[in-house]
Order: C-alpha cells, then sequence, then structure tokens
C-alpha cells in the first residue's frame, strides 16, 4: 500500500490535538488553584471578623477592668477600626480574586472550544485517510478481478485450441 500522501498534515493535527488537551488540561488546574484561593480568602475573611469580635470584647473588658476613661474608649475605638480596615483589605483581595476566577473560567472555555476545534480537525483528517484506504482498496480488488479474469479467458482460449 503507498504511504498516505496526508500523513504529516494527519500528524500535525494529532499534535495540535494533544497541545490543545494539555493546555486545557493547565487551565483547569489554574481555574481550581484560583478557586481554592479565593475560598481561603472568604474563610480568612470570616475568621478576622469573628477574632474582631472577640478581641474587642477582650480589649473592653480590659479596659473597663482598670476604669473606662476617655482614653481607653478611643484606643478601642481606634483598634476596632484597624481591624475592620484589614478585613476590608481582604474584601478587596476577595473581590480581586473573583475577577481572577471569572477570568480563568473564560480561559478554560476557550481552551475547551479550542480543544474541541482541534479534535474536530483531527478526525476530519483521520476520516478522509479511511476513504482513501477503502478506495485503495477498491481498486486493489478490481484490478485483482481483471487479472482474474484476464487468466480465465487466457485459460478458456487455451482449452478450446486444443
Amino acid at each position: 500500500m503507498p504511504p498516505y500522501r496526508l500523513q504529516v498534515l494527519l500528524e500535525m493535527r494529532e499534535r495540535a490535538k494533544e497541545e490543545a488537551e494539555q493546555a486545557f488540561s493547565n487551565a483547569v488546574k489554574a481555574l481550581e488553584k484560583e478557586k481554592a484561593e479565593q475560598k481561603r480568602l472568604e474563610l480568612e475573611l470570616e475568621t478576622r471578623k469573628a477574632e474582631r469580635k472577640q478581641k474587642v470584647l477582650a480589649y473592653s473588658q480590659q479596659v473597663m477592668a482598670k476604669g473606662a476613661g476617655i482614653n481607653g474608649l478611643t484606643m478601642m475605638n481606634r483598634y476596632e477600626e484597624r481591624l475592620k480596615d484589614e478585613e476590608a483589605q481582604v474584601a478587596l483581595e476577595i473581590e480581586r480574586q473573583k475577577e481572577a476566577v471569572k477570568v480563568a473560567e473564560r480561559l478554560v472555555e476557550q481552551r475547551r472550544r479550542e480543544m474541541a476545534e482541534a479534535a474536530k480537525e483531527l478526525k476530519a483528517i483521520e476520516k478522509h485517510k479511511e476513504t482513501w484506504q477503502k478506495q485503495l482498496r477498491a481498486e486493489r480488488q478490481a484490478k485483482e478481478e481483471l487479472n482474474q479474469e484476464e487468466i480465465g479467458n487466457t485459460l478458456f482460449l487455451m482449452r478450446q485450441r486444443k
């Protein structure tokens, strides 16, 4: 059987499909990483809020035990505001992380489409190769039948001459 004339193209499509699958896999891993980071930040925010409440309560009890002066209450309010600012920073990081997750999700979808397109292109060239092989077999079969018929006719004519 002669070599398939589009074998190089077939190999290129196979490599493109493998690369697209690898890119998709990497994009999915990156998305999972981004989601895990978002979850970690959300958990950290919840922890900070709970800790703030406990720390403010403990600080206020400490101030009250020493004697509630204006200065102590002001320091307690500043302390609580500083903790709230830290929570706001974490909340801001969460929003940035949500945007990063959205970007990663879009990339996953893009990679999924690229992978599907590469698979479709590979399937098309494989189908072409199958069709080519069937055509080659049919041509070979036709030649064999023609040769068999010629041999049969030759034998028939030889018998009739005798």
